[in-house]
Protein backbone atom coordinates (compact mmCIF):
# COMPACT_ATOMS: atom_id res chain seq x y z
CA UNK A 1 0.00 0.00 0.00
CA UNK A 2 3.03 2.38 0.85
CA UNK A 3 4.40 1.79 -2.54
CA UNK A 4 1.02 2.26 -4.40
CA UNK A 5 0.79 6.01 -2.23
CA UNK A 6 5.02 6.75 -3.11
CA UNK A 7 3.74 5.84 -6.85
CA UNK A 8 0.63 8.50 -6.43
CA UNK A 9 2.33 11.31 -4.88
CA UNK A 10 5.30 11.13 -7.67
CA UNK A 11 3.24 10.85 -10.60
CA UNK A 12 1.73 13.82 -9.19
CA UNK A 13 4.82 15.95 -9.33
CA UNK A 14 5.86 14.39 -12.58
CA UNK A 15 2.25 15.53 -14.05
CA UNK A 16 4.04 18.96 -13.55
CA UNK A 17 6.35 18.23 -16.12
CA UNK A 18 3.75 16.32 -18.86
CA UNK A 19 1.80 19.34 -18.44
CA UNK A 20 4.69 21.67 -19.51
CA UNK A 21 5.58 19.02 -22.34
CA UNK A 22 1.99 19.09 -23.24
CA UNK A 23 2.34 22.75 -24.77
CA UNK A 24 4.91 22.50 -26.92
CA UNK A 25 3.76 18.77 -28.46
CA UNK A 26 0.22 19.32 -28.15
CA UNK A 27 -0.57 22.85 -28.68
CA UNK A 28 2.28 24.19 -30.86
CA UNK A 29 2.65 20.33 -32.18
CA UNK A 30 6.44 20.86 -32.00
CA UNK A 31 9.05 18.39 -31.06
CA UNK A 32 11.14 19.94 -28.32
CA UNK A 33 13.85 18.16 -27.15
CA UNK A 34 14.74 20.96 -24.85
CA UNK A 35 12.81 19.28 -21.98
CA UNK A 36 15.85 17.03 -21.18
CA UNK A 37 18.06 20.45 -20.67
CA UNK A 38 15.33 22.48 -18.81
CA UNK A 39 14.11 19.64 -16.11
CA UNK A 40 17.90 19.47 -15.12
CA UNK A 41 18.19 23.27 -15.19
CA UNK A 42 15.32 23.96 -13.04
CA UNK A 43 16.76 21.59 -10.38
CA UNK A 44 20.03 23.26 -10.92
CA UNK A 45 18.59 26.69 -10.24
CA UNK A 46 16.86 26.18 -7.61
CA UNK A 47 18.67 23.89 -5.51
CA UNK A 48 22.22 26.11 -5.84
CA UNK A 49 19.74 29.31 -4.91
CA UNK A 50 18.69 26.98 -1.37
CA UNK A 51 22.36 26.44 -1.05
CA UNK A 52 23.65 29.86 -1.17
CA UNK A 53 20.46 31.22 1.02
CA UNK A 54 17.79 31.69 -0.72
CA UNK A 55 13.63 31.15 0.12
CA UNK A 56 12.52 28.00 -1.54
CA UNK A 57 9.75 29.60 -2.91
CA UNK A 58 11.99 32.15 -4.75
CA UNK A 59 14.26 29.36 -5.65
CA UNK A 60 11.55 27.98 -7.77
CA UNK A 61 10.80 31.55 -9.56
CA UNK A 62 14.15 31.78 -10.33
CA UNK A 63 14.15 27.83 -11.74
CA UNK A 64 11.09 29.33 -14.07
CA UNK A 65 12.65 32.34 -15.23
CA UNK A 66 15.75 30.15 -16.45
CA UNK A 67 13.70 27.58 -18.16
CA UNK A 68 12.10 30.05 -19.88
CA UNK A 69 15.21 31.27 -20.85
CA UNK A 70 16.11 27.87 -22.17
CA UNK A 71 12.73 27.88 -24.78
CA UNK A 72 13.44 31.53 -25.38
CA UNK A 73 16.58 30.42 -26.93
CA UNK A 74 15.13 27.27 -28.76
CA UNK A 75 12.23 29.55 -30.01
CA UNK A 76 14.90 32.26 -31.63
CA UNK A 77 16.37 28.99 -33.22
CA UNK A 78 13.14 27.86 -35.13
CA UNK A 79 11.92 30.77 -35.79
CA UNK A 80 14.78 33.47 -36.50
CA UNK A 81 17.46 30.94 -37.99
CA UNK A 82 14.89 28.66 -39.53
CA UNK A 83 16.35 25.35 -37.76
CA UNK A 84 14.24 22.46 -37.70
CA UNK A 85 12.85 22.39 -34.29
CA UNK A 86 13.95 18.87 -33.28
CA UNK A 87 17.45 19.93 -33.88
CA UNK A 88 16.53 23.18 -32.20
CA UNK A 89 15.94 21.65 -29.23
CA UNK A 90 18.88 18.90 -29.52
CA UNK A 91 21.30 22.34 -29.67
CA UNK A 92 19.73 24.02 -26.54
CA UNK A 93 19.77 20.74 -24.67
CA UNK A 94 23.53 19.90 -25.36
CA UNK A 95 24.52 23.34 -24.79
CA UNK A 96 22.53 23.34 -21.45
CA UNK A 97 24.71 20.61 -19.70
CA UNK A 98 27.61 22.73 -19.82
CA UNK A 99 25.58 25.65 -18.02
CA UNK A 100 23.93 23.49 -15.54
CA UNK A 101 27.06 22.02 -14.68
CA UNK A 102 28.43 25.59 -14.51
CA UNK A 103 25.86 26.51 -12.41
CA UNK A 104 26.02 23.55 -9.76
CA UNK A 105 30.00 23.74 -9.75
CA UNK A 106 29.84 19.71 -9.98
CA UNK A 107 27.76 16.66 -10.55
CA UNK A 108 25.52 16.52 -8.14
CA UNK A 109 24.02 18.93 -4.90
CA UNK A 110 22.56 17.75 -1.90
CA UNK A 111 19.85 20.20 0.20
CA UNK A 112 20.90 18.00 3.32
CA UNK A 113 19.73 20.26 6.10
CA UNK A 114 18.49 22.94 4.08
CA UNK A 115 14.64 24.39 4.06
CA UNK A 116 12.61 23.18 0.50
CA UNK A 117 9.03 23.73 0.15
CA UNK A 118 7.66 20.33 1.55
CA UNK A 119 9.41 21.90 5.15
CA UNK A 120 5.68 23.51 6.02
CA UNK A 121 3.86 20.23 5.12
CA UNK A 122 6.97 18.39 6.87
CA UNK A 123 6.02 20.06 10.16
CA UNK A 124 2.13 19.44 10.29
CA UNK A 125 3.42 15.73 10.75
CA UNK A 126 1.34 13.97 7.92
CA UNK A 127 1.64 10.57 6.79
CA UNK A 128 4.36 9.62 5.00
CA UNK A 129 4.21 10.99 1.24
CA UNK A 130 1.04 12.39 2.22
CA UNK A 131 3.51 16.30 2.07
CA UNK A 132 4.13 14.87 -1.43
CA UNK A 133 0.53 14.79 -2.24
CA UNK A 134 -0.73 17.57 -1.32
CA UNK A 135 1.79 19.84 -2.90
CA UNK A 136 2.03 18.20 -6.00
CA UNK A 137 -2.12 18.65 -6.35
CA UNK A 138 -1.92 22.01 -5.50
CA UNK A 139 0.71 23.18 -7.67
CA UNK A 140 -1.27 20.65 -10.46
CA UNK A 141 -4.60 22.25 -9.84
CA UNK A 142 -2.90 25.92 -9.99
CA UNK A 143 -1.28 24.77 -13.55
CA UNK A 144 -4.96 23.90 -14.80
CA UNK A 145 -6.57 26.42 -13.90
CA UNK A 146 -3.80 29.06 -15.37
CA UNK A 147 -3.72 27.27 -18.57
CA UNK A 148 -7.84 27.00 -18.69
CA UNK A 149 -7.56 31.04 -17.96
CA UNK A 150 -4.99 31.85 -20.36
CA UNK A 151 -6.19 29.53 -23.68
CA UNK A 152 -9.33 31.04 -23.43
CA UNK A 153 -8.05 34.63 -23.68
CA UNK A 154 -7.36 35.90 -27.05
CA UNK A 155 -3.75 35.39 -26.82
CA UNK A 156 -4.20 31.77 -26.03
CA UNK A 157 -6.31 30.99 -28.96
CA UNK A 158 -3.30 32.75 -31.18
CA UNK A 159 -1.02 30.50 -29.60
CA UNK A 160 -3.61 27.23 -30.28
CA UNK A 161 -4.12 28.47 -33.84
CA UNK A 162 -0.40 28.39 -34.44
CA UNK A 163 -0.39 24.99 -34.09
CA UNK A 164 -3.30 23.76 -35.50
CA UNK A 165 -2.65 25.33 -38.78
CA UNK A 166 0.18 27.87 -39.13
CA UNK A 167 -0.15 29.06 -42.24
CA UNK A 168 -4.36 30.28 -41.82
CA UNK A 169 -3.52 31.83 -38.38
CA UNK A 170 -0.70 33.87 -40.04
CA UNK A 171 -3.10 35.05 -42.72
CA UNK A 172 -5.24 35.69 -40.06
CA UNK A 173 -2.58 38.78 -38.69
CA UNK A 174 -0.90 36.22 -35.93
CA UNK A 175 2.59 36.58 -35.86
CA UNK A 176 3.23 32.78 -35.89
CA UNK A 177 6.78 33.42 -34.94
CA UNK A 178 6.04 34.86 -31.32
CA UNK A 179 3.27 32.67 -30.76
CA UNK A 180 6.10 29.83 -30.75
CA UNK A 181 8.36 31.46 -28.91
CA UNK A 182 5.80 32.62 -26.24
CA UNK A 183 5.01 28.84 -26.09
CA UNK A 184 8.24 27.38 -25.50
CA UNK A 185 8.90 29.72 -23.25
CA UNK A 186 5.57 28.58 -20.99
CA UNK A 187 6.03 25.23 -21.89
CA UNK A 188 10.15 24.98 -20.59
CA UNK A 189 9.10 27.02 -17.76
CA UNK A 190 6.40 24.38 -16.37
CA UNK A 191 9.03 21.71 -17.37
CA UNK A 192 11.87 23.71 -15.12
CA UNK A 193 9.49 24.21 -12.29
CA UNK A 194 8.76 20.43 -12.20
CA UNK A 195 12.71 19.51 -11.95
CA UNK A 196 13.12 22.78 -8.82
CA UNK A 197 10.38 20.61 -6.84
CA UNK A 198 10.91 17.21 -7.28
CA UNK A 199 15.12 18.46 -7.25
CA UNK A 200 13.67 19.15 -3.29
CA UNK A 201 11.11 16.10 -2.68
CA UNK A 202 14.60 14.20 -3.69
CA UNK A 203 16.36 16.31 -1.36
CA UNK A 204 19.68 16.66 -4.50
CA UNK A 205 20.07 17.75 -8.16
CA UNK A 206 22.13 15.73 -10.34
CA UNK A 207 23.83 16.54 -13.94
CA UNK A 208 21.74 13.25 -15.20
CA UNK A 209 18.18 13.78 -13.61
CA UNK A 210 16.67 14.86 -17.10
CA UNK A 211 18.11 11.70 -18.98
CA UNK A 212 14.37 10.29 -20.33
CA UNK A 213 12.46 12.78 -19.44
CA UNK A 214 10.42 13.44 -22.62
CA UNK A 215 9.73 9.86 -22.56
CA UNK A 216 8.20 10.07 -18.93
CA UNK A 217 5.90 13.29 -19.95
CA UNK A 218 5.31 11.87 -23.12
CA UNK A 219 3.89 8.75 -21.83
CA UNK A 220 1.70 10.56 -19.30
CA UNK A 221 0.73 12.72 -22.39
CA UNK A 222 -0.29 9.04 -24.11
CA UNK A 223 -1.92 7.22 -21.50
CA UNK A 224 -3.69 9.89 -20.64
CA UNK A 225 -5.24 11.15 -24.22
CA UNK A 226 -6.01 6.79 -25.37
CA UNK A 227 -7.79 5.53 -21.90
CA UNK A 228 -9.85 9.37 -21.77
CA UNK A 229 -11.15 10.46 -25.28
CA UNK A 230 -14.02 12.83 -26.12
CA UNK A 231 -13.10 15.03 -23.34
CA UNK A 232 -13.20 18.75 -22.97
CA UNK A 233 -9.88 20.89 -23.07
CA UNK A 234 -10.04 21.22 -19.00
CA UNK A 235 -10.55 17.42 -18.90
CA UNK A 236 -7.65 16.70 -20.92
CA UNK A 237 -5.47 18.28 -19.00
CA UNK A 238 -6.73 16.60 -15.78
CA UNK A 239 -6.50 13.37 -17.72
CA UNK A 240 -2.75 13.84 -18.69
CA UNK A 241 -2.46 14.30 -14.43
CA UNK A 242 -4.29 11.06 -14.54
CA UNK A 243 -1.82 9.34 -16.67
CA UNK A 244 1.01 10.43 -15.06
CA UNK A 245 -0.14 8.58 -12.17
CA UNK A 246 -0.84 5.37 -13.93
CA UNK A 247 2.11 5.19 -15.40
CA UNK A 248 3.99 5.63 -11.90
CA UNK A 249 1.26 2.57 -10.82
CA UNK A 250 2.77 0.26 -13.87
CA UNK A 251 6.04 1.03 -13.05
CA UNK A 252 5.26 0.01 -9.48
CA UNK A 253 3.75 -3.28 -10.22
CA UNK A 254 6.63 -4.09 -12.97
CA UNK A 255 8.81 -3.58 -9.77
CA UNK A 256 6.77 -5.22 -7.83
CA UNK A 257 6.58 -8.63 -10.23
CA UNK A 258 10.46 -8.89 -10.04
CA UNK A 259 11.73 -7.09 -13.05
CA UNK A 260 14.92 -5.79 -12.90
CA UNK A 261 14.90 -1.53 -12.03
CA UNK A 262 17.85 -1.37 -14.36
CA UNK A 263 15.33 -1.83 -17.44
CA UNK A 264 12.50 0.44 -16.44
CA UNK A 265 13.62 3.09 -19.61
CA UNK A 266 13.17 -0.09 -21.91
CA UNK A 267 9.99 -0.65 -19.98
CA UNK A 268 8.88 2.96 -20.47
CA UNK A 269 9.85 2.62 -24.38
CA UNK A 270 7.92 -0.29 -25.10
CA UNK A 271 4.72 0.88 -22.71
CA UNK A 272 5.04 4.44 -24.93
CA UNK A 273 4.81 2.09 -27.95
CA UNK A 274 1.90 -0.04 -26.57
CA UNK A 275 0.11 3.53 -26.03
CA UNK A 276 0.50 5.06 -29.41
CA UNK A 277 -0.28 1.88 -31.19
CA UNK A 278 -3.39 1.41 -29.23
CA UNK A 279 -5.78 3.26 -31.21
CA UNK A 280 -4.93 1.84 -34.32
CA UNK A 281 -4.68 -1.60 -32.57
CA UNK A 282 -8.74 -0.71 -31.41
CA UNK A 283 -9.30 0.50 -35.28
CA UNK A 284 -7.85 -3.52 -36.52
CA UNK A 285 -10.16 -4.91 -34.46
CA UNK A 286 -12.87 -3.14 -34.79
CA UNK A 287 -12.81 -3.70 -38.88
CA UNK A 288 -12.07 -7.28 -37.87
CA UNK A 289 -15.04 -7.67 -35.98
CA UNK A 290 -16.97 -5.42 -38.13
CA UNK A 291 -15.76 -7.85 -41.56
CA UNK A 292 -16.43 -10.95 -39.16
CA UNK A 293 -20.00 -9.79 -38.25
CA UNK A 294 -21.15 -8.76 -42.04
CA UNK A 295 -19.78 -12.79 -43.05
CA UNK A 296 -21.61 -14.19 -40.21
CA UNK A 297 -25.35 -12.23 -41.84
CA UNK A 298 -24.38 -13.64 -44.98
Amino acid sequence: MNMIISAVSQGLLWSILALGLFVSFRILDLADMTTEGSFPLGAAVAVQAITLGANPYIAIIFAIIAGSSAGLITGFLITKLQIPSLLAGILTMTGLYSINLRVMGRANISLLGKDTIFTVFQNMNLPRHFDTIALGMTVVVLIIGLYVIFFKTEFGQAVIATGDNEAMARSLGISTNTMKIVGLMISNGIVALAGSIIAQDNGYADISMGIGTIVIGLASIIIGEVLFTNVSFKMRLVCLMLGSVLYRLIMVMVLEAGMNPNDFKLISAVLLTFFLALPKIKETYYMYSLRKKVKRND
